[in-house]
């Protein structure tokens, strides 16, 4: 098969075209359990295979997925056939930033793969789970896991060659009960990626139960707890709300294609210009962001991107200073042609798409915040004159161009005078992102800084659901209002 993809490669080229790659999904596989109130409600299973082809011919893209793999011949030509048509009607030719011919292997570490462990396994690991969580105050309860594996073969006209296997597991727990109001409150809990592992040996059966031990207690407090104060305090949070913070206000405001107006029709841009880089203070001093598609555990870690590039460690803001963006190999070429001058010196490695059916897009790898020299937790709270901490989230509210936010959460505590004084309920915060992260006035150390994973973000038009994850410590904002 990969031999006859190359070939094929090589017949686009002789038929004129600029460039061509292939992706070959020898297998994409999931499995999904979810248990509610001790009922297994969720057992599904899915697998998939096929190819997909990109023609770049005349400054024009052209696109083709099968997944029938006797029909190869058509997608290939079929692929160079759009290209054709759209090259009739381009405005902006596309140019692709220079990249080096690779030939390699990555497998993401995993030490026993989940969709070898028997099922009657994994619904007894959720059994104890559920069990966990049958506690007193708890009306409804619900454990889950999700596993994905995929290997995928990509092949371009420039050399390169590079299969990747992939495995992920994706757990969480969650916890509801009726307060004295009559509100609805919940907790939850997805374990951060702890140790360099992705495999199903990463699901600790007893930090699970600890942790279900825990949302319970903290639920029960939230039946019985005040409302969030509605003031202006500083916001301490978590990496529960931290790493959606993230998420939201530093990783899709810094996609290239967001910047440069591709998002507009579906997801919203972002307030960042091309002038800006190099020049926005986009935080205070002891804000540093990077997008470090290298963390081992992480599933915004995939060894190379969609375009054939390597991962990489990429600074996106310095010390509170925006230095960087997401970027793929035909957008940084169309944001310098814009700018007039080389705002990127290449690729980020950030082009990638959810399956071989999808076009590659610029997405998140990991967006992390570097740990800061401000102590634990408790260090920041003990300097903290009027707080509160925050963790989970609940739901939020995006600005169309990623300018304002808001955002409910799990739970809070309130701070006073350096001490915790209680949990409260429905805590929320809102403010403007530069504003926000211009307040940053603590950030912890490493002890205080967690992987967490998102695993289901969504963009572009069709939508492509993608997975990655975020480094987060604990940060501390000022003048944040909260409770409205």
């Amino acid at each position: 098969m990969k031999q006859e993809l190359k070939n094929k490669l090589d017949g686009l080229k002789a038929q004129g075209a600029t460039y061509a790659d292939a992706r070959w999904y020898p297998y994409e596989d999931s499995n999904q359990l979810l248990m509610w109130n001790g009922n297994l409600r969720d057992l599904t299973s899915s697998s998939q295979s096929g190819v997909g082809v990109r023609v770049l011919y005349k400054g024009a893209w052209g696109f083709s997925a099968s997944s029938d793999l006797g029909n190869i011949d058509q997608v290939f030509q079929k692929a160079f056939d759009n290209a054709r048509v759209a090259a009739e009607r381009v405005t902006f030719p596309v140019r692709l930033a220079e990249k080096d011919a690779v030939r390699d292997n990555f497998s993401s570490p995993n030490q026993v793969d989940p969709f070898s462990v028997p099922l009657e396994e994994k619904v007894e690991f959720l059994k104890k789970l559920d069990a966990a969580l049958d506690k007193p105050g708890v009306a409804q309860r619900m454990c889950s896991m999700e596993f994905t594996r995929k290997q995928i073969v990509y092949l371009d006209s420039e050399g390169s060659e590079i299969e990747k296997n992939i495995v992920e597991v994706f757990p969480g727990i969650r916890v509801m009960g009726i307060d004295a109001q009559g509100g609805m409150q919940s907790r939850k809990w997805m374990p951060g990626r702890q140790g360099a592992s992705r495999g199903w040996e990463s699901l600790d059966l007893e930090v699970f139960l600890q942790n279900a031990d825990r949302v319970t207690l903290e639920l029960n407090q939230l039946l019985t707890a005040e409302d969030c104060p509605r003031d202006q305090r500083s916001v301490i949070l978590l990496p529960g709300i931290m790493y959606l913070q993230t998420h939201e206000t530093i990783g899709h405001a810094l996609e290239l294609d967001r910047i440069l107006g591709y998002e507009l029709s579906f997801a919203g841009g972002s307030f960042v210009r091309l002038e800006d880089f190099g020049k926005l203070r986009y935080g205070s001093e002891k804000l540093t962001a990077r997008a470090d598609a290298t963390v081992p555990n992480s599933p915004g870690s995939f060894g190379y991107d969609d375009d054939g590039v390597q991962a990489q460690n990429n600074l996106l803001i310095d010390q509170g200073i925006l230095v960087g963006a997401i970027t793929g190999r035909q957008m940084v070429e169309e944001a310098n042609a814009r700018a007039r001058r080389p705002i990127f010196a290449g690729s980020s490695g950030a082009n990638r798409a959810t399956s071989f059916y999808r076009v590659p897009i610029e997405r998140m790898t990991n967006i992390n915040i570097d740990p800061g020299t401000d102590g634990s937790l408790e260090d920041i709270v003990r300097h903290t004159e009027k707080g509160v901490i925050l963790d989970g989230d609940k739901s939020w509210s995006i600005g169309s161009n990623r300018e304002q936010f808001h955002f409910a959460t799990d739970i809070g505590w309130r701070v006073e005078d350096g001490e915790v004084k209680g949990v409260v309920k429905n805590a929320t915060y809102r403010g403007s992102t530069l504003a926000f992260y211009n307040s940053l006035s603590a950030v912890g150390d490493e002890r205080t800084w967690e992987v967490r994973y998102v695993n289901n973000c969504g963009k572009g038009a069709p939508n492509q659901i993608m997975q990655l994850g975020h480094g987060v410590p604990v940060c501390r904002f000022d003048n944040v209002t909260v409770g409205e």
